[in-house]
């Protein structure tokens, strides 16, 4: 998702467009892949060295609400990334680097028919592990 669009987004919803909520924003979107509150507090303040946690937490959680930030749990860490709106996919997620990459298939497509009369009206597939580049830094 492009930061104009989510821009767009935010202000049809009401809200200001602020510099610290647009470099939040990009700092996501840079990244491309799971970060932590803390990484995102980090790149910020190189910016806007006043910003705060509550400031990135109240973004956070307007973002995950209005669905441009996903959110994942390493450890017990919540991580997000830019929600994924183009096409329907699942990710391989590594648990290290936080760096995704899109699985093939949906898994929901093998399990069809085993829902008996269950109506699904959504869902949600990751796979954690270990990319290839952690896996030989490890080594």
């Amino acid at each position: 998702m492009e930061l104009d669009k989510i821009l767009d987004n935010l202000k049809e919803q009401g809200y200001k467009l602020t510099e610290q909520r647009k470099e939040i924003i990009q700092s996501i979107i840079n990244e491309d892949r799971y970060v932590s509150a803390k990484d995102i507090l980090q790149q910020v303040q190189q910016r806007f060295p006043g910003v705060s946690f509550d400031t990135i937490y109240r973004n956070l959680a307007i973002l995950s609400d209005l669905d441009v930030v996903e959110e994942t749990r390493f450890d017990g860490e919540a991580k997000f990334r830019i929600s994924c709106i183009d096409d329907h996919h699942h990710h391989l997620v590594c648990e290290e680097c936080g760096e995704t990459s899109v699985l093939p298939e949906c898994p929901l497509n093998l399990l069809q028919g085993m829902a008996g009369e269950f109506k699904i009206t959504g869902h949600r597939f990751e796979i954690y592990g270990i990319c290839e580049k952690c896996q030989q830094n490890k080594k």
